[in-house]
This record gives structure tokens, sequence and C-alpha cells, in this order.
């Protein structure tokens, strides 16, 4: 490989790797709310809520 491949590599390895941090950051810092209903069925029965029609 030449040079000018592995850095492009490299950029595009750090640019993947680096939105899927940001992404996990974003997610930790700011986690989704939970509407009443998820909350209950998934404390009373375990399983999620089917998409609302």
């Amino acid at each position: 490989m030449s040079t000018s491949a592995i850095v492009m590599m490299i950029i595009a390895l750090l640019a993947v790797w680096g939105g899927l941090g940001m992404a996990l950051l974003n997610l930790k810092r700011h986690p989704e709310a939970i509407d009443d209903e998820e909350a209950d069925a998934v404390l009373h029965d375990g399983a999620s809520v089917s998409p609302r029609r």
C-alpha cells in the first residue's frame, strides 16, 4: 500500500469510529425519554410496547 492509501485509510477509520464514539457520548449525556406506556410495559411484563399504529 502506498503512503497516501494508508493515510486515507486512517482518516476514514477515525471518521467512522469517531462518529460512533460521539453518538454514544451524545446518548449517554442525553438519554431518550421513555413514555409512560413503554415504562409500564417494561416494568410489568418485561416486553417492549409495539409501535403505535
